[in-house]
């Protein structure tokens, strides 16, 4: 079988972003993928990910790129879910990414992967992005940014969301 191939959307600069209305991941998955599937025929994916703190109702949740506001950078979204959580004892969080996967603009299926683990004090690592250096990964005994990127996708949310969308192809 021939190895599968993930091209970007012909064209994706010249194509007004789209709005991220949805109130979930999944939601937010589907509005993109049917909204760029417009300008393409075939199949095409698009996802949604972020950071579900257990101690914060789930925030930031969908709003995880944009927590500290509109153009925050992720070290202003770390200061701000650091000091929400500066009194809580419970730090479980969890790594979310859904796929959602269109042909010709309809949704076919939607593929989640999560990870689980805690948020730290205080960042460690220099690797990863976003809530990377703050997010704690037990069975490797350290924060994701101190992760080397390929081992990061082997057991990140969104590898594992990734995977599940290529079995399904594969299928």
């Amino acid at each position: 079988m021939a190895a599968a191939c993930v091209e970007p959307l012909p064209g994706l600069g010249g194509i007004a972003a789209c709005d991220e209305t949805g109130l979930t991941f999944q939601e937010n998955a589907i509005i993109k993928a049917e909204y760029y599937g417009q300008f393409t025929s075939g199949f095409l994916f698009a996802d949604d990910s972020g950071l579900e703190v257990e101690a914060l109702a789930g925030a930031p949740g969908v709003y995880s790129a944009r927590y500290a506001g509109e153009g925050a950078s992720d070290e202003e979204n770390n200061r701000l879910l650091l000091r929400n959580l500066e009194l809580q004892q419970n730090r479980q969080a969890r790594f979310v990414c859904v796929i959602a996967l269109v042909e010709d603009a309809r949704l076919v299926q939607t593929f989640r992967g999560e990870v689980e683990g805690e948020i730290l004090r205080s960042p460690r690592g220099a690797g990863g992005f976003g809530y990377d250096p703050l997010f704690y990964f037990p069975p490797l005994e350290c924060a994701l940014a101190e992760v080397p990127p390929k081992r990061k996708f082997a057991v990140s949310h969104r590898g594992k969301a990734l995977r599940a969308l290529m079995e399904f192809l594969r299928q």
